[in-house]
């Protein structure tokens, strides 16, 4: 991701200020505009905090840290700053999910349906279920659909992501499924959402500023 987005960043009006990896200095990142954050589940939270602290806007796309969300909310109206995040920045994607949320709403009193959501990816992503697939299974359920959900992912080789969300009756099925050709979508959702921020303070979902 992070080759992605210096590379299109042009595109967007932007130039590479910093680059940083694990053990990086915040301090490099004063001057900077906006910051990305593609990490892993485990770093987030640390990167946002130190993010927020130094007053830069952020863009997180970086899933598995939603449980801390009281924590990064602190921490931006501490510094003053502004943060928008997203379990997934693909703009199909995310009209993906306003497609399954009026579907679960239209079934939501139809007894007769049972639904599934289903998701695959390359064998190097760290958290099962995506964070996308748990978005979509809460759309559902904002939806009024509250009946059981079932769930399942796996792991294979480098596929970017499929995500299928289903709804079965004795009478007929549907299958509502977004598929990633690459990563490029998703960087270029983040870098929108970089020309969005700045100047904005608060928490955002990428969904609220498309």
């Amino acid at each position: 991701m992070g080759k992605l987005i210096e590379q299109l960043a042009p595109e967007y009006g932007f130039t590479i200020h910093a680059r940083v990896d694990v053990g990086y200095d915040p301090g490099s990142l004063k001057g900077s505009d906006v910051a990305i954050e593609f990490s892993t589940p485990d770093a987030a939270l640390g990167n946002i905090e130190a993010l927020a602290a130094l007053g830069i806007p952020t863009v997180v796309g970086t899933t598995g840290w939603l449980e801390h969300m009281d924590r990064v909310r602190t921490a931006i109206d501490k510094g003053g700053s502004g943060l928008v995040w997203a379990a997934n920045f693909s703009i199909g994607v995310n009209v993906f999910l306003r497609a399954v949320h009026e579907t679960a709403r239209l079934l939501a009193n139809e007894p007769a349906y049972g639904a599934w959501a289903w998701e695959i990816h390359h064998h190097t992503k760290k958290d099962a279920l995506s964070g996308t697939l748990l978005a979509l299974v809460k759309e559902m359920k904002a939806a009024g659909y509250d009946r059981n959900i079932d769930t399942s992912s796996n792991r294979a080789g480098a596929h970017p992501g499929t995500h299928e969300i289903g709804f079965d009756s004795a009478a007929d099925t549907i299958t509502l499924r977004h598929t990633a050709r690459s990563r490029e979508g998703f960087a270029r959702g983040a870098l929108k959402a970089a020309q969005w921020i700045p100047g904005k303070k608060g928490v955002f979902e990428f969904k609220e500023i498309l």
